[in-house]
């Protein structure tokens, strides 16, 4: 799991500079008013409302843009749209599991914008339950080390659920139960423990190895499944070395 996370975070960092950027806006948008709407539009009452409008601010999207979402998913304000989620399951290049996560008002243009772009990278669709069962869910915190150790992380997270942290290099990857994931990010908060993001994702049992070839080929078409507009997240089984995650760039 650890090349695709490196992957994930650098991808993450980069997308905040590039020209997707406004992509990336829409989306976080997207989940702060699914949030509101489903939790409240009270962040302190509602975990998944404040973990999306800490993971927007942290990609400086603009705070009249989290508050306008915020109120529009808590009915304080119109215009919100009726998003529901809907999951893909295929193959990229390679034999590479994915998991299409969209949110989306507009099922039938969803499933043609994620057919279509599977279909130009290589990619084939799966029926359901054919990949989501190499996948289970998990808490996931990001946080970036600023001087910090493995074991100043572990200590203040085992007790609130932590089960594994991994280095990142630049950063920690620290997951857990999703039922435990408030109760970690609250731990690293009374330690005064800056955290990227606090989500729930799915993560792989069974990885698949890449090469260079490989890996450009499955990046391709994981950049155009986010490049569509309705899909959120995409999860997927790869795994490559820091060698060929340099390869490639």
């Amino acid at each position: 799991m650890s090349g695709h996370s490196k992957w994930a975070t650098t991808k993450h960092k980069k997308a905040a500079l590039d020209a997707k950027r406004g992509k990336l806006f829409a989306k976080l948008v997207k989940n702060i008013e699914v949030a509101a709407r489903t939790g409240g539009g009270d962040p302190e009452g509602n975990p998944t409302l404040y973990d999306a409008m800490q993971k927007a601010r942290k990609s400086s999207v603009p705070v009249d843009n989290i508050e306008r979402a915020r109120k529009r998913g808590a009915g304080e304000e119109a215009g919100g749209a009726d998003w529901q989620t809907v999951m893909y399951e295929g193959y990229a290049p390679n034999g590479v599991a994915v998991l299409i996560e969209c949110l989306t008002d507009n099922r039938n243009r969803a499933a043609g914008e994620v057919r279509t772009a599977m279909n130009k990278h290589g990619g084939s669709m799966a029926d359901a339950g054919s990949v989501a069962y190499l996948f289970s869910r998990r808490g996931v915190v990001l946080l970036p080390k600023n001087g910090l150790g493995e074991d100043d992380v572990l200590g203040a997270v085992l007790d609130a659920g932590a089960e594994e942290i991994n280095d990142l290099g630049e950063s920690f990857e620290v997951l857990t139960e999703p039922s435990n994931l408030v109760d970690v990010r609250k731990a690293l908060q009374a330690e005064g423990i800056e955290y990227d993001s606090a989500e729930t994702s799915f993560l792989a049992s069974v990885n698949v190895p890449l090469e260079a070839d490989g890996a450009r080929k499955v990046f391709k078409l994981i950049d155009a499944l986010e490049d569509c507009d309705d899909v959120q997240n995409v999860y997927s089984n790869f795994d490559v070395s820091d060698e060929v995650l340099a390869e490639v760039g």
